[in-house]
């Protein structure tokens, strides 16, 4: 076993790792007398399951007995006696046939950890080291150590020999940013849908205005960390450059005296419809606040990062999850805004403020087809678009008002699913939605018609696409195919069936 090859894999996949992660990866002695060095306290077990079952082929094979013959399996929490933290997670398979009573009953009926069990009925045994890798956290290990979605972690597997024989199997994990020899500050951040913009017309001296869903996939997970000077790594070179941009600001306008390192870890594509750039500016910047103790609001993050300065909803999202509705900016000579801008041509204007926010029922799903299409507008040509289509009618702008506020809004509040859908519907055609679909290929249209006819309450395209969405409850699978077909014949595309988050993005300190 070349466990220094495995380590040299692993930091070509997630970084440089410490000296006491490559301690724990590569040791054949006792885990729990080293963890009891590194923590200075008493470790102890917490047993999640034990139990004896049939062998299956992959148990078999791990300890060399035949398929169907008893197993202990054990689940087991290794445990910073004075602090509580949990340390390692651990699974065990052992043959019940190679173990004397009195071992058995220790290694069942206590909250013992093995080695002092082998220890303790002076067994002859050395251990073998079968690998080491990393993995994406399981639900069951990121609700363990409290991770953020697809947060790395370290696991190790080995096997404890007697007498030439396999006597027990064991898998060792722990998360990635856990024995770290420096503070690494963890975001992971929700996506939107950006349903529309409400007023576009600004006869009411008011302007903006947005209705979105917060989803719980794609997502973008990131990390900061001090460093001598600004780098940011796991992106594309625009990305980079961007994110240093966000840093060097955020870190003036803080005072502080020294640099970060950004990696990005997992990310979706910008200019897809889902504002991965808002997401990506926002987790930046409170990751840099909380690696420099800085308690900053998420209205101050959101300037200084540079968004927010038409749409609210990316900034609502990050800061609560659900439903949401902001109510836009102040119109004229005296207000926020004069004239007509999108949010990255919007810089130093404040978000608007959040005017609604429900939980949106995690029941229905919510299916994104992403076609192979012209990314949506951005830069000077999406400023270019608000220029020249704006003001919208305001008679559009009043029928889309009413539609949030008396179809929208109460489908939501009371689960009616097809009131809330209907509503989706009707809002393609209005304001400025009309505006951003029709700018589109003639293949969105027909997607948006192959979802609704396939079954799906509602469908619309998010911001200004490519990406459309469909909302239903038990026909996404259906939904999902007729969305692939017509992709496969007209344009090629993506897809992924999620849900709503009700909770903004999640930061952890490790």
């Amino acid at each position: 076993m070349d466990i220094s090859g495995n380590i040299r894999d692993i930091e070509e996949h997630v970084g440089r790792l410490s000296r006491v992660q490559k301690i724990l990866l590569g040791t054949d002695g006792s885990v729990t007398q080293l963890l009891e060095s590194i923590t200075g306290n008493p470790v102890t077990v917490k047993t999640l399951v034990q139990e004896i079952k049939p062998a299956d082929a992959e148990t078999a094979g791990r300890v060399d007995v035949c398929v169907g013959a008893p197993v202990n399996h054990r689940v087991v929490e290794l445990r910073d006696t004075v602090t509580g933290e949990v340390l390692i997670y651990a699974i065990s398979e052992t043959p019940v046939e190679r173990l004397s009573p009195s071992f058995k009953k220790d290694l069942m009926m206590a909250d013992i950890p093995i080695g002092k069990i082998i220890m303790h009925h002076q067994i002859e045994a050395r251990r073998e080291i079968l690998n080491a890798r990393v993995a994406a956290a399981s639900p069951e290990t990121g609700r363990i150590f409290s991770l953020c979605p697809k947060e790395p972690v370290l696991s190790r597997q080995y096997q404890i020999i007697h007498q030439e024989k396999p006597l027990i199997f064991i898998e060792e994990q722990f998360p990635y940013n856990q024995f770290l020899d420096e503070r690494r500050i963890v975001v992971n951040t929700p996506c939107r849908i950006h349903v529309s913009l409400i007023d576009m017309h600004g006869g009411l001296e008011r302007v903006d205005g947005g209705i979105g869903i917060t989803l719980d996939e794609p997502g973008i997970l990131l990390e900061v960390q001090q460093s001598p000077a600004i780098r940011v790594t796991g992106c594309d070179a625009a990305t980079q450059e961007r994110l240093a941009g966000i840093a060097t600001e955020v870190l003036r306008q803080i005072h502080a005296g020294a640099a970060v390192s950004i990696h990005v870890r997992s990310q979706y594509p910008a200019h897809t419809g889902l504002g991965s750039g808002s997401q990506l500016a926002l987790a930046t910047a409170r990751a840099i606040c909380e690696q420099y103790g800085k308690n900053v609001p998420v209205t101050e993050l959101a300037r200084l990062a540079g968004r927010g300065g038409t749409s609210g909803i990316g900034t609502a999202a990050f800061e609560h999850g659900g439903f949401i509705i902001d109510g836009g900016h102040r119109f004229g000579p005296n207000g926020d805004k004069a004239d007509f801008r999108p949010s990255s041509a919007s810089r130093g204007i404040r978000p608007p403020p959040v005017i609604a926010r429900h939980d949106f029922p995690t029941e229905w799903k919510i299916l994104l087809a992403t076609p192979d299409l012209p990314a949506g507008a951005s830069g000077a040509q999406e400023t270019d678009i608000f220029r020249q289509h704006c003001p919208v009618p305001l008679t559009e702008v009043q029928a889309l008002c009413h539609e949030v506020l008396m179809r929208m809004q109460p489908g939501i509040v009371e689960r009616d699913l097809d009131l809330f859908g209907s509503s989706i519907n009707a809002v393609q055609s209005l304001g400025f939605k009309k505006v951003e679909l029709g700018l589109q290929p003639p293949e969105v249209a027909g997607l948006l018609a192959v979802m609704r006819e396939a079954g799906a309450a509602g469908a619309g395209m998010s911001s200004f696409g490519p990406t459309v969405y469909a909302v239903c409850d038990t026909g996404a699978l259906a939904i999902e195919r007729a969305a692939q077909s017509f992709m496969q014949a007209n344009c090629g595309g993506t897809t992924l069936i999620t849900s709503a988050r009700n909770t903004g993005a999640m930061i952890r300190v490790a």
